[in-house]
């Protein structure tokens, strides 16, 4: 991912996932623009263990988090599991982020062809 292209919306915090063990996350992030639909980045200070994408409790930790930064909405999505990495969890997020996201920077560029 190119650091030019993103948005960090969450610096280092510790998260737990449902098996009750401690998970570093060194930043939650996301691109720039896109066409209305936003992925979700978590960049993890360890090796992430198999599954962990999916893991409800780590997710809903995660979303606690954007809430506190001023996202209302429901929990995030497990991401497709081809695109998840050994430090990155890549989270779906419901169309209810959107305007969190544009608040934060985003550019959907799909508003262009609203017209």
């Amino acid at each position: 991912m190119n650091q030019d292209t993103d948005i960090q919306l969450s610096g280092p915090f510790k998260a737990t996932d449902g098996a009750g063990r401690a998970i570093d996350i060194k930043a939650i992030r996301m691109f720039d623009e896109g066409y209305s639909v936003v992925d979700l980045y978590v960049d993890l200070a360890a090796p992430a263990s198999d599954g962990l994408h999916k893991d409800k409790k780590l997710i809903a930790e995660i979303s606690a988090r954007l809430r506190s930064l001023g996202y209302t909405g429901p929990d995030l999505a497990p991401g497709d599991p081809v695109v998840q990495e050994k430090k990155l969890i890549v989270l779906d997020t419901p169309d209810e982020f959107l305007p969190f996201a544009v608040r934060k920077g985003f550019k959907d560029l799909s508003s262009e062809f609203d017209e």
